[in-house]
């Protein structure tokens, strides 16, 4: 005997009794194709009743094709990483390509879409620590892929992400070595011509090593005093790329007339032409970071008797300077922040003894003395006081 079919409650779908005694119900979907659920039920009033939250779940738009949930995570985050490439700069691309291929695909890539759970996840992320991944790198993973799975979400893959309610492992908190401007002239003093000229617009310039590397002989402004920073020189996987800088945030610069002068008498040792790159290997390559560092920092920061200090620490060293006597909005300005939290969260940090001074310009307020609440020049954001190197720089 044939089993049993009927239509669902309001004429939607169909149910019928199985061999088994079971009802197994079927639905039309937006495209017309009839599909099973994807289980059976013990009654007929069940089945009626899935089927009505199925109809709702159509009608508001919030129904999910099934078999595109099946897509396995390798095959989908490849295609994630297609369409967001053009977008991405070259060694954000290279770095997540990594991550898919190194963390994502060995242990999830065979996985359907729809069977990640956010234990799943999480288990995932415990077996990246397990393997002593650092918490900076498992960080980075677990953000490429909730972004592939937010994607599988705004696709219609899968209702939701199962990258929610994730325990991360914190960052450590490193803080930067804040030099003084004396010290900051002390390792360029002590570096080698022109490696000198280059850390001098670290620390007083306030650029990112790559925006160094990266600088030509036409984004010098000679009679301005001034340079462009339109460039970023990073590697991305063995290969050096020449890039916006971080943020795409593009600026100019003013630089002290001290070290303006040494870089224009540095530039007519150049070979001629507008695009020519002002610091490069004695062969004429642009720079590594790791070889540069070891052959010329370094070496200045040892002969300048100091330790532990790296390129980054000229930079937010000068964030903390120009932050400290012109305010922060002027230190993000020259440091290319789009935003000063980042400034004052990753850069600028209190100078020694100013709360102190604190202290006694209050007394004088408290006593009725002194009008002037020390408002800053430069404080309006505008980039007209730069701190200028000292004499030599």
């Amino acid at each position: 005997m044939p089993p049993r079919r009927r239509a669902g409650r309001r004429g939607f779908g169909r149910i019928r009794k199985l061999p088994s005694g079971r009802y197994q119900a079927r639905y039309p979907g937006p495209d017309g194709i009839l599909r099973p659920a994807d289980r059976t039920f013990a009654t007929s009033t069940d089945a009626d009743l899935w089927l009505a939250r199925k109809r709702i779940e159509i009608e508001e738009g919030r129904w999910i094709d099934p078999e595109a949930g099946q897509t396995v995570v390798r095959d989908w985050a490849d295609r994630w990483l297609a369409a967001v490439a053009p977008q991405l700069k070259h060694k954000t691309q290279a770095s997540y390509r990594s991550l898919i291929r190194s963390q994502i695909v060995p242990v999830l890539g065979d996985r359907a879409l729809t069977s990640l759970r956010p234990i799943t996840v999480t288990e995932w992320v415990a077996s990246m620590r397990t393997k002593g991944l650092s918490a900076s790198r498992i960080r980075q993973a677990y953000r490429v892929l909730s972004q592939i799975m937010t994607a599988a979400v705004d696709n219609g893959l899968i209702t939701q992400s199962p990258c929610r309610g994730v325990r991360l492992p914190r960052m450590p908190q490193t803080e930067p070595h804040i030099v003084t401007p004396v010290e900051a002239l002390r390792i360029i003093r002590s570096a080698r011509p022109p490696h000198d000229l280059l850390i001098a617009l670290l620390a007083f310039a306030g650029l990112r090593v790559g925006e160094a590397f990266a600088l030509r002989r036409g984004d010098v402004d000679e009679a301005g005093g001034l340079v462009l920073v339109d460039e970023n020189l990073s590697e991305a996987n063995g290969s050096l790329v020449f890039d916006t800088p971080k943020s795409h945030q593009k600026r100019l610069i003013r630089v002290a007339p001290s070290l303006i002068k040494r870089l224009t008498a540095y530039l007519v040792t150049l070979p001629p032409g507008e695009d020519v790159l002002l610091f490069t290997t004695t062969a004429g390559k642009p720079l590594r970071y790791n070889q540069w560092r070891k052959a010329y920092f370094d070496p200045a920061v040892a002969a300048a008797g100091l330790t532990d200090i790296t390129p980054h620490d000229l930079r937010a060293s000068h964030g903390t300077w120009v932050a400290d006597k012109y305010g922060v909005m002027t230190a993000a300005r020259r440091l290319g922040h789009s935003n000063a939290s980042v400034t004052t969260r990753h850069y600028a940090r209190p100078v020694a003894g100013r709360d102190d001074q604190v202290a006694v310009a209050s007394d004088a307020w408290f006593n009725g003395h002194g009008d002037d609440l020390g408002a800053r020049k430069g404080h309006d954001g505008d980039d007209d006081g730069p701190v200028e190197a000292p004499a030599g720089a």
